[in-house]
């Protein structure tokens, strides 16, 4: 709000809000792909470079982590290739839409810079998670930052004289030396039921996973799940459901 209303003052309003919405649209990838995973988003956080999801991925493969990171990015760099398109066809269109493509253009490439809690940061982190031990791999972190930090810093006083590129890197040098708060498991079992829904019976297969079920979750709906292998093995409900992720993990078998 802050930032707004000093941008407003200063004849940057406009600017303003299409950065505010090129950050919300990039957390939206994330949210969307959280969802589908299985996983769960509970708000937005505006801040004064940027926006943050908060998501709670307790569990998560370092597969589906590296989608969930790439979701954001992905929503930007499809929107600067519609800005594009918009100018090959309609080049008059570039003096109103060029806001639009830089600042997506930004947070493309911020975003995949290799420094946690970026989401370059991030796919680094599930790559080197492979090869290095816990301790070695927050050692890695943090030398990624301090490198990123650095060039950032050359970058400001060598070739782009913008002071986001120094609060960029004032966050990124705080972040390579503060610890990341465990994520929080869903409760699914505490969430209010809506009453008056229609049922949905779906049917899986003996191998499906707890993840697999939860693509079917419906607010509007209630859930059923039929399993079945060469016969019919389970019919579970949704509260039953809710309560067995209580202890299990998304990846397990719902048949074991």
């Amino acid at each position: 709000m802050a930032a707004g209303i000093i941008s407003a003052v200063f004849g940057g309003f406009p600017e303003f809000v299409i950065c505010a919405l090129t950050a919300l649209l990039h957390e939206c990838g994330h949210i969307f792909c959280a969802a589908k995973l299985g996983f769960e988003c509970s708000k937005i956080s505006l801040m004064p470079y940027g926006a943050a999801a908060q998501c709670d991925i307790e569990g998560i493969s370092a597969a589906d982590e590296i989608r969930l990171a790439l979701a954001g990015p992905i929503v930007n760099f499809a929107l600067c290739v519609a800005v594009a398109g918009l100018w090959w066809f309609f080049p008059q269109t570039y003096a109103y839409t060029d806001i639009i493509f830089y600042a997506n253009s930004a947070m493309l490439v911020i975003n995949l810079l290799p420094a946690y809690p970026l989401d370059g940061g991030r796919i680094a982190k599930c790559v080197i998670c492979k090869f290095l031990k816990p301790k070695a791999v927050d050692t890695a972190l943090r030398i990624a930052n301090l490198t990123v930090v650095a060039a950032l810093v050359l970058t400001y006083f060598f070739a782009l004289k913008n002071l986001s590129v120094l609060a960029v890197a004032a966050l990124l040098a705080v972040s390579a030396f503060i610890k990341s708060p465990p994520a929080v498991k869903i409760n699914f079992a505490a969430k209010k039921k809506k009453r008056g829904r229609e049922i949905r019976y779906v049917i899986l297969g003996e191998d499906a996973t707890y993840r697999d079920a939860l693509k079917f979750v419906d607010a509007s709906r209630y859930l059923v799940l039929q399993i079945y292998g060469d016969v019919f093995l389970d019919e579970i409900s949704e509260d039953e459901l809710y309560q067995r992720l209580l202890e299990k993990n998304i990846y397990d078998k719902i048949i074991e």
